[in-house]
């Protein structure tokens, strides 16, 4: 099972904020996903006016949550998501990992050279 980076962004109503998060970030877990971040972007007007569940939204609440996941997830979580009410539009991101280098450490220098280039 190969983990890879996503954020999933997604617009809220006010009212259902704490138990959207709340389900969400339980149904990422159980499907694997391990959630890193949760962030709240905050509460603003939406680029165009959407319609969703018989209502027409113009404002939204933009919520990011990084986390890891196997690719599976994704579709699954976009069904889940795409039937709940509370939620008017959701995406996964998906963004590269930077390769981090192996730390060797320190490579010791001659400290005696470094002392007689001081004294002349």
């Amino acid at each position: 099972c190969v983990h890879f980076p996503l954020s999933l962004l997604f617009f809220l109503l006010k009212p259902e904020t704490a138990a959207v998060l709340k389900r969400t970030v339980e149904a990422l877990m159980e499907r694997g996903a391990i959630v890193r971040n949760l962030e709240n972007l905050g509460e603003r007007a939406l680029p165009y006016k959407i319609s969703k569940h018989k209502e027409r939204h113009r404002r939204g609440g933009y919520f990011l949550i990084d986390l890891e996941a196997p690719p599976s997830i994704v579709s699954t979580m976009m069904d889940h998501l795409g039937r709940d009410i509370d939620v008017i539009r959701r995406a996964f991101i998906k963004y590269p990992v930077s390769k981090t280098e192996e730390c060797t450490g320190m490579i010791p220098g001659n400290t005696e050279d470094k002392l007689i280039a001081k004294k002349k």
